[in-house]
């Protein structure tokens, strides 16, 4: 066996419990993923409640039948340019910080669009590319490989953190 052939091998091992169904959704011409088990709802764009004193990205809270939800500008977090929303423009509702002994909290992120859910195998992620030591990516799983398009899957969790978004919703409350 080349090493080549052993690396790649390593590799998708590695990667193996990656695979699984993802939500895609566009957010600035690219194409993302989220594990589809983190997605609890896809909703239309709702008015949004601005709160005083958060970071740009966290754009309010909505009402969401009752439970006040804090919501996440993923354009403005991943530093892209603001876009008008469109029809296709929406919330996507998931569920981070979730644990053995707390399920986490909901919070809503705007999407460009959404794509579809996607079966990622193990042999179509790769490794998240190494952009040098002054870039951190930790919040991106790897890369998938689907019908020829790259694809970042991406770790919700680390993007959004829990106690952001708790305090956020304190926040909102009071």
């Amino acid at each position: 066996m080349s090493t080549a052939t052993a690396t790649q091998e390593t590799n998708t091992q590695s990667l193996a419990h990656l695979a699984g169904k993802y939500l895609t959704f566009f957010l600035g011409g690219e194409t993302y993923g989220i594990p589809v088990l983190k997605v609890r709802e896809i909703i239309s764009l709702l008015p949004i409640t601005p709160v005083p004193q958060v970071p740009a990205y966290m754009k309010g809270v909505i009402n969401l039948r009752g439970k006040v939800i804090p919501v996440v500008d993923l354009r403005t977090k991943f530093q892209l340019p603001e876009a008008e929303a469109t029809g296709n423009t929406c919330i996507v509702v998931v569920q981070v910080g979730q644990t053995a002994h707390s399920q986490g909290k909901l919070v809503g992120i705007i999407v460009d669009a959404v794509e579809e859910v996607a079966n990622v195998n193990a042999a179509d992620i790769e490794p998240t590319p190494d952009f040098g030591t002054s870039l951190s990516v930790d919040y991106i799983l790897g890369m998938a490989k689907l019908k020829g398009v790259v694809k970042a899957l991406l770790d919700i969790d680390k993007i959004i953190s829990a106690e952001g978004v708790e305090a956020i919703s304190s926040q909102a409350a009071a």
